[in-house]
């Protein structure tokens, strides 16, 4: 690893009092979230667990919040020339829909990689999109060159004191909505979010806990509070791609440092079985990033039980191919999707003769494949490997101790 920034501390600019005026300054414009009580979490994790749903904003996610605060502090000689973003999607849609909707001009670098679902989404919103560069910091040096190049004023996705501030407000907004509340569990990508949320929260009560939580790939803040400053980690992917920053902010570092009690870890199969719980138990649908905090509460990494715990879901743009491979991949892992190879003797009436077996059952065929000359089978023979969906492992269990008795062959492909 080596240094992405020079750290020499920071003199703290961003205050209960800014986030307190960002506050009203972007209220008319920006939705009040539910932050709602989840029954059905709060059994699963031993605490009671109350969703603050970020993902119902306009652009789908919180980051309007400090877009929009940086926006309208704008000068009129800023406004006429433009603004510019570099991003892996929110911040780049949020960017694009209240410049647009204020008469700014705006310019979106965002990675070859971002998925579509954002791109056409910033577009929509009416910015320039310039895909560029395999990860975020690729497509922020573009947006740094271009911003020097055309005098442009470039809206930094966190940090920024103003962005800070504007992503603050949501600790102001949760505790007027929850002021009971003892734990928050936040997101952490560059530490915008929650470096203004911990701010607003511990100035006005010391006493409830902050923990940030990270993806395993690219645990950017844990390293820079490991190392006391940024440091630049190698490039990862994962389907967190909203808070893949190699690198901590150094604005927000020194607020981490100061406010947050803890960061914490969770990998891509935590993450995707959050979302498919949130949208399965939970009706709502959340992006990789968006999910971490939950991932988090569910794998019981949060070191409470009985408490009233805070879970922040950021955002809900997530690609829906993506979505279908989670969903998929889950059935699987939960043993209501199975994909059984059985060998069978290759003459009339005997896959009849099969799907009868399973059909006794109760499990429904969805896709099946004939074999006959790999997998060791015999001349005569013939093998099918069989996807069904059924009810459950016990389901599974049956299904199979059934094929046993019929004499079948057969395994579990994985």
């Amino acid at each position: 690893m080596k240094d992405c920034a020079e750290w020499v501390g920071a003199s703290f600019m961003v205050t209960l009092q800014t986030i307190q005026a960002a506050a009203g300054r972007i209220r008319e414009s920006i939705y009040r979230s539910p932050f709602v009580r989840s029954e059905t979490f709060s059994k699963l994790t031993g605490n009671s667990i109350f969703f603050k749903l970020e993902n119902l904003q306009m652009t789908g996610s919180y980051k309007e919040r400090g877009a929009l605060n940086k926006i309208l502090l704008l000068t009129e000689q800023e406004r006429g020339r433009g603004v510019i973003a570099a991003s892996a999607g929110n911040h780049a849609q949020a960017v694009a829909y209240h410049a647009t909707k204020r008469g700014i001009k705006a310019q979106i670098c965002m990675p070859l990689t971002t998925p579509l679902v954002k791109v056409s989404a910033t577009r929509g919103y009416g910015a320039e999109v310039i895909l560029y560069g395999a990860n975020y910091d690729e497509a922020c040096e573009e947006a740094l060159r271009r911003c020097a190049e055309r005098n442009l004023t470039f809206i930094h996705p966190f940090d920024d004191e103003s962005v800070i501030a504007g992503q603050g407000t949501l600790g102001i907004e949760m505790l007027e909505q929850q002021p009971e509340i003892e734990v928050l569990v936040i997101p952490v990508g560059g530490g915008g979010l929650i470096s203004g949320v911990a701010c607003a929260v511990k100035e006005t009560n010391p006493k409830i806990q902050v923990i940030g939580v990270q993806t395993s790939k690219l645990p950017s803040m844990k390293a820079a509070l490991e190392h006391n400053g940024p440091v630049t980690l190698p490039a990862k992917t994962t389907i967190a791609d909203g808070i893949a920053v190699r690198c901590a902010g150094t604005i927000t570092f020194p607020l981490v440092k100061r406010y947050v009690d803890d960061i914490i870890t969770v990998d891509d199969e935590e993450i995707a079985n959050a979302i498919l719980l949130l949208l399965e138990k939970e009706k709502t649908l959340a992006e990789g990033a968006g999910a971490v905090a939950t991932a988090a509460v569910l794998q019981h990494k949060i070191p409470h039980k009985g408490k009233r715990v805070g879970v922040f879901i950021g955002g809900g743009n997530i690609d829906v191919s993506l979505l279908s491979r989670i969903i998929e991949r889950g059935l699987v892992k939960d043993g209501r999707l199975v994909r059984l190879r059985i060998h069978l003797p290759d003459h009339p009436g005997a896959l009849q003769r099969l799907a009868g077996v399973i059909a006794e059952q109760q499990a429904n065929i969805v896709e099946t494949n004939y074999d006959r000359a790999y997998y060791g089978v015999l001349l005569g023979d013939t093998v099918i490997d069989i996807t069904m969906e059924t009810r459950g492992p016990e389901n599974v269990a049956e299904l199979t101790a059934a094929l046993d008795a019929a004499g079948y062959s057969h395994e579990r492909v994985l």
